[in-house]
C-alpha cells in the first residue's frame, strides 16, 4: 500500500468510524482485508455507550474469527457478537484480552459460553482477579439493566512469553508483552502479514492517556519501544482513530517520556510535587481531549511513581 492510499485509508476511517455518544452502534469497519476495526466512544463510560469507550479489534481467517478484547458487560458481548456476524459467518474461535481494564475482559463470559478461548497474558491475572469486582461494581450505576448477565470470568488460556506466536487458519499472531503498563497485563496484537497492530492501552490518540493506581510508566515506555520496533503501517489504538505509528509518538510516545524527563529531573532535583506539576510544558498536548482535567493528575501520579523508583 502506498503512503497516499494509506492517508486515504485513513482518512476514511476517520470519518466512518465517527461514533455519537447517544446511542451505540457496533460496527466493524475494514482496516486491511480481512482485518476490522469497531471505534469506540472516546468520552467516559455511559448507560448509551454500553461502557464501550474503547477499540475492539476482528480478524477473518478460514477457519474462524479472532477477536480482540470482549467489552464490558455480558449484554455488550452479544451486540459485539452480533456486530462480528455481519461480517463474517465464522465463529468466533479465539478472543485475546489486551489487558485489565473492563472493556477488555468483562464481556468474555458470553463468548466463553460459545466455544471460545480467551487468552491473554499471565501478566494480568492478578490484575483482574483484584479489579474485576471494582469493574462490576463501578459500572453497575452507569450500565444499570444493561450490566444483567455480567460475571468475571478469566481467560482459559495466560500466555507467558513476552513474545507468543500464534497461527489461526493460516494468519500470523503475535502477541506482544513488556510488563504492561496502563494495567500490567497490557498486550499487543500483532498481523504481520497485514502490517497492522492493535496495541490495547499501549496507545491513545485524540485523547489524553489514563493512569490509574496500577499504572506504570516505567513499563509503559518499554511497551512502546516494542511497538517502535515493530513498525507497523496502521495502528489501532486502544481509544481514538485508526491511525499511524507517527502519531501514536505523538499522543501516547513522546507525552510519556516528557512526563518521566521531566518528574525524574524534578525527584532528583528536590522540586516539589506541586512546583513539578505546575511547571510541566502542556503545550504540545493541547490537542488531546480532556487534556486539561487528565494531564495534572498524570505529572502527579508520574512523579509519585518516579519517586518510588
Amino acid at each position: 500500500m502506498s503512503r497516499t492510499s494509506l492517508r486515504g485509508l485513513l482518512a476514511t476511517l476517520a470519518i466512518t468510524l465517527s461514533f455519537s455518544a447517544q446511542a451505540v452502534e457496533i460496527v466493524f469497519q475494514p482496516v486491511t482485508p480481512n482485518v476490522y476495526a469497531y471505534v469506540g466512544d472516546t468520552e467516559g463510560r455511559t448507560y448509551e455507550n454500553e461502557a464501550l469507550n474503547a477499540n475492539i479489534g476482528l480478524v477473518v481467517t478460514p477457519t474462524g474469527a479472532l477477536l480482540i478484547d470482549s467489552g464490558a458487560s455480558f449484554q455488550g458481548a452479544r451486540q459485539i457478537a452480533e456486530a462480528v456476524r455481519k461480517v463474517t459467518p465464522q465463529p468466533i474461535k479465539w478472543v485475546i484480552n489486551t489487558g485489565g481494564q473492563d472493556h477488555r475482559w468483562m464481556g468474555n463470559g458470553y463468548f466463553k459460553a460459545r466455544g471460545a478461548e480467551i487468552m491473554a497474558h499471565v501478566n494480568a491475572e492478578a490484575d483482574m482477579k483484584a479489579r474485576g469486582p471494582e469493574h462490576l461494581k463501578a459500572n453497575a450505576p452507569v450500565l444499570k439493566d444493561k450490566l444483567d448477565g455480567t460475571e468475571i470470568v478469566l481467560p482459559t488460556r495466560w500466555l507467558k512469553d513476552a513474545d507468543t506466536k500464534l497461527d489461526l487458519g493460516g494468519v500470523a499472531v503475535q502477541v506482544v508483552h513488556r510488563q504492561g503498563g496502563h494495567t500490567p497485563g497490557d498486550s499487543m496484537v500483532w498481523l504481520p502479514q497485514s502490517d497492522v497492530v492493535f496495541t490495547g492501552d499501549v496507545v491513545y490518540v485524540d485523547r489524553i492517556l489514563g493512569l490509574h493506581p496500577v499504572s506504570k510508566t516505567k513499563t509503559w515506555v518499554e511497551s512502546f519501544k516494542a511497538l517502535e520496533a515493530i513498525n507497523p503501517k496502521i495502528v489501532v489504538p486502544g481509544h481514538g482513530r485508526v491511525t499511524t505509528l507517527a502519531q501514536a509518538q505523538k499522543d501516547t510516545g513522546d507525552l510519556l517520556k516528557a512526563l518521566r524527563a521531566h518528574m525524574g529531573k524534578a525527584v532528583e532535583d528536590g522540586v516539589d510535587l506541586s512546583t513539578a506539576v505546575k511547571s510541566f510544558d502542556a503545550a504540545p498536548y493541547k490537542h488531546l481531549k480532556h487534556v486539561d482535567v487528565w494531564l495534572p493528575q498524570l505529572a502527579n501520579r508520574t512523579y509519585l511513581e518516579m519517586e518510588q523508583e
